[in-house]
Parts: C-alpha cells; sequence; structure tokens
C-alpha cells in the first residue's frame, strides 16, 4: 500500500512512519503509538487498533462507521510515554466528516507498557467521567 503521506500528519511517507507499525514493528513512544492507531482508523485497519489496546480494556471487536473518513490529527500535547517510561498521556484532536459534514474528536488518551511495548489503555477519566476537552 504506498501513501505520498501518513495519514497521522507527521509529516513521513506512510512506509516512514506508521506502515511499520502497522506490519507489527513496536512504536518506540505512547505518541508514536497513538499516531498509529490513529492511521489505523483512518486505513480502516481494525486488526490494528484491537491488537495496540490493553486486553484489559480492549473491546471485543471495532465496527468502523462507513459514513466518517477521519481527515486529521493534531496533537497537543504529549506527556512521558518515552523510552524510559512505564506510562505515558497524548492530548489530541482529531477532524473527520461524518456524512459529508465536518467534526472534531478530542481525547486525552492513557498509554502504558504491556509486555514491554506500548499500548493504548483508554481516555483519562475524572471521577469516573470522561474528560470533555
Amino acid at each position: 500500500m504506498a501513501f505520498s503521506g501518513c495519514p497521522c500528519g507527521f509529516g513521513l511517507p506512510y512506509e516512514e512512519c506508521c506502515g511499520p507499525a502497522h506490519e507489527g514493528k513496536a512504536p518506540a513512544t505512547a505518541e508514536a503509538l497513538m499516531r498509529s492507531r490513529y492511521a489505523a482508523f483512518a486505513l480502516d485497519n481494525e486488526a490494528y487498533v484491537l491488537k495496540s489496546w490493553h486486553p484489559e480494556t480492549r473491546p471485543a471487536e471495532v465496527e468502523p462507521d462507513p459514513n466518517l473518513r477521519w481527515v486529521s490529527l493534531v496533537v497537543i500535547e504529549s506527556s512521558g510515554g518515552g523510552m524510559f517510561d512505564a506510562e505515558g498521556q497524548v492530548e489530541f484532536r482529531a477532524h473527520y466528516r461524518d456524512r459529508g459534514k465536518p467534526g472534531e474528536m478530542r481525547e486525552r488518551s492513557r498509554f502504558v507498557r504491556h509486555d514491554g511495548q506500548w499500548v493504548y489503555w483508554g481516555p483519562i477519566l475524572t471521577n469516573g467521567t470522561l474528560v470533555n476537552i
């Protein structure tokens, strides 16, 4: 699969950016994992989305919405999630089109190491409530 630019918006070709993660190479940082998950959503790669989700919080399946098209990703802030960290957080905005109408999803995500690799744990909750940014 050849793309001119990676869907995650990092500025590299897909084959040098999120492509290796989708082929089995572990992302080095929590932010790189988040970007690779966004690219997987944009490319309807449900297998990667599930594989990169922590087994304790992973749903049984992910069903893509055929009316939804992911358009762009903006990373707002990234903390932790480096080579020597056990946990990290990434706040982002993901822009999409749903039946032609623009929309935006915002989330602060938690990432943890599982078997030595970064995985998505879930959205950050405060007092049991999803933090809507």
